[in-house]
Parts: C-alpha cells; structure tokens; sequence
C-alpha cells in the first residue's frame, strides 16, 4: 500500500512540473506579445532611418555625376506623427544638402482632421526644404481626400508633377527628364516621353509601385514609388505581413526590372493600423552616378 501512495504522489509530482512548465510558457508567451505590441506601437514607430542607396546609370550626362535626390512619402500626418517628426525630417533632409526632392504621397492621413494651424505649420516647415533643382510632388490616394492637399505643397515651394513631366538642365546646358503619374493616372501624357529629342536619363515618381507593369515599356532608368510602406509589419524570413492594393506585386525596398531600377520608400508614418515592426520609418537618399 505504501509502495502504491508513493508511485501515486511521483505521478502527482511529475504532472505538477509539467503543469508548471505549460505555465511558465503561457507566461513567456504572454509577455512576448504583449512587449512586441508595446513596441511596435511606440517605439518601432518613432525615429528616422535613413536609406542610402548609390545608383548606376550610363544614360546619366557626366555633368550629373554625383547626382543626390532625397525621397520620402507616406508621412500620414496626424496619425502616429506630427510637427515635431516633420521639424526633424525637414532638417535631415536639409542636412543631406540634395539636388532634387521628391515626395510621392500621402501626406495627410485621410482618418485625420486637419484644421487651420496644423496647415499653416506644415507649409511652414515644407517650405524650409532646399534643394538645387527644386522640389517635386506626386499625390497618393489619401491625398485625393483633402481639399488641401494641392495648397500645402504648391504653397511650401513644390512643383506638381501629377501627370506631368519636366526637363532639368544644369549649367552645362546637359539634361536630365523627370515625370510623375497621378493616383489615377491613364498615363497619356506619357506618350511624349519616348521622342527622340527627349533627354536619355529618365526619372518617373509615382505612389503605386504596382503600376509600374503599366509604363514598363517607357524604359525608365529610375522609378520611385511608396504605398506599400515595405510592409509596415514584417517578419523576419518572411517578409510583409499585409500589402495595400497597388502595392501587392511589387512592395520591397529595391527591383532591378530589366534597365530600370525601382526604389520603394517605408515611409515615416502609418496607415490603418498605429504599428510598425522591423520597419522603421525612413526616408531614402540616392546617390546617382555614371558608370
């Protein structure tokens, strides 16, 4: 009888560890999850990254060697961001001292109520971005929400770009093309683009990077896009978690697309949900050189 109480109390012991054990786990698990949401949502949302990237290109005029262009987008002011994260972007953008900047939408974020002093602001911090050549702006689909939208950028000093394209010449009197495609583009105005008197190197903005299989035969050389924010969430060995709508083909930061070299921004602030993880906010710097 005793040999029996005692093998009944070994099998008493040895569910209380593995009970134990299935406990501590739980535990773990719980703390795991609840640290990563604490984390993505203040933390993995704050700060500035930024991406330096030097691009090749033969069709780029010696006189431009060295080329620097700034590129941000998504901000979704308003959001997890404002104008304490615009100040700080604004001067590392500054600090950067870029030839061109381009921004390729989504400012404002459509959930977001934006009243008179947040406008004035805004504009007043845009308009202390400088650039040689000037700065360039292409909307993306929260943008088409605000009435605003075209005053905050045509008055901080931008040149609009949707559905339209512009040719920088430098002083050597050596030329470079630049365009950039609305949220609804039917593209028609592209189709002066190609004309032989057109300058070689060819840049296109646009904010849906998936539209890019709709002007691939225009031989771009440089393509920048954003919406897809890289995924705002992403996992490591896995990649994005979610993608919107124009940005499921292609929403990684880099695509060799036969001659073309396609850069898509992270973004700086969120969309739909106030969370980033492994995806800080950036904006990106490219370097442009000839071969």
């Amino acid at each position: 009888m005793k040999k029996n109480i005692e093998i009944e109390e070994d099998i008493f012991d040895e569910e209380e560890k593995e009970s134990s054990i299935l406990r501590k786990i739980f535990f773990i698990l719980i703390l795991t999850i609840v640290i990563l949401i604490i984390y993505s949502r203040y933390i993995a949302t704050s700060g500035l990254i930024i991406k330096e990237y030097n691009v090749k290109n033969n069709n780029l005029p010696e006189s431009f060697n060295g080329l620097k262009i700034a590129h941000f987008s998504d901000f979704h002011y308003g959001r997890t961001t404002n104008i304490n994260n615009l100040k700080y972007l604004v001067k590392q953008i500054n600090l950067s001292k870029p030839d061109i900047i381009f921004f390729t939408g989504d400012f404002i974020d459509k959930d977001v109520k934006i009243n008179e002093k947040d406008l004035n602001n805004i504009k007043l911090e845009l308009n202390k971005l400088e650039s040689t050549y000037g700065k360039y702006y292409v909307f993306g689909n929260h943008d088409l929400k605000f009435e605003e939208s075209a005053s905050i950028f045509n008055e901080s000093n931008f040149i609009d770009l949707n559905d339209k394209y512009d040719i920088i010449c430098n002083s050597n009197n050596d030329k470079i093309l630049i365009s950039g495609l609305s949220y609804n583009s039917n593209y028609e105005f592209l189709k002066d683009i190609n004309m032989s008197e057109m300058p070689k190197y060819k840049i296109n903005i646009m904010h849906k990077p998936d539209a890019y299989d709709d002007i691939s035969n225009y031989n771009f050389n440089l393509i920048l896009a954003g919406h897809s924010h890289n995924g705002q969430i992403t996992l490591p060995f896995y990649g994005a978690i979610y993608t919107p709508n124009g940005a499921k083909k292609y929403y990684k930061p880099y695509y060799k697309l036969n001659e073309t070299d396609m850069y898509i921004s992270s973004g700086i602030g969120t969309s739909s949900f106030n969370y980033r993880l492994f995806n800080r906010p950036s904006f990106n710097f490219y370097r442009i050189t000839v071969k």
